[in-house]
């Protein structure tokens, strides 16, 4: 019974979200992929210092890789410390690989990481294949949401 409080009390880790892939993408397929990373930069994801909202994916050699993210230092390291900005590996199945190396080659698609989180003591990130939303798609998005919001506001104020 003590295993059980232990690890509910130790649930509270932080998610980085990516807050403009929703509002600049159409999502589809979502992926859950683990990452190389170093140690400091585990103790950093901890603290919450990290951020992937500029970050995108690239498919190199066949394998994954994730750019532009953001680790900032740990705030207890030492000379040792990682460099913030640099590529860092994403680890996938083969199947799953092959899959966004297809819709990624057929045009039209990117690969844009959506959230960083922890999951049984290890940092996972969670891609999506995306397609760009133009001008008139996103003022259409901000509509919906506006009129979802309103009517959302005379339901509560009805009842």
């Amino acid at each position: 019974m003590c295993a059980k409080k232990k690890k509910s009390a130790g649930n509270h880790q932080r998610e980085i979200r990516n807050a403009k892939a929703h509002h600049n993408y159409f999502v589809g397929e979502k992926f859950e992929a683990g990452m190389v990373l170093q140690g400091t930069e585990v103790k950093a994801i901890r603290e919450g210092n990290a951020q992937i909202t500029e970050s995108f994916c690239r498919i190199e050699k066949g394998q994954v890789w994730l750019y532009n993210s953001h680790i900032g230092e740990y705030s207890f390291g030492n000379f040792q410390n990682h460099p913030p900005r640099r590529k860092r590996k994403l680890l996938l199945h083969r199947r799953e690989i092959n899959k966004l190396i297809g819709a990624v080659e057929a045009g039209g698609k990117s690969l844009i990481p959506l959230r960083l989180y922890l999951k049984n003591g290890m940092i996972k990130i969670e891609i999506a294949l995306c397609t760009g939303k133009k001008l008139h798609d996103k003022r259409e998005t901000l509509k919906r949401k506006v009129a979802m919001r309103e009517a959302e506001r005379e339901m509560r104020q009805r009842y």
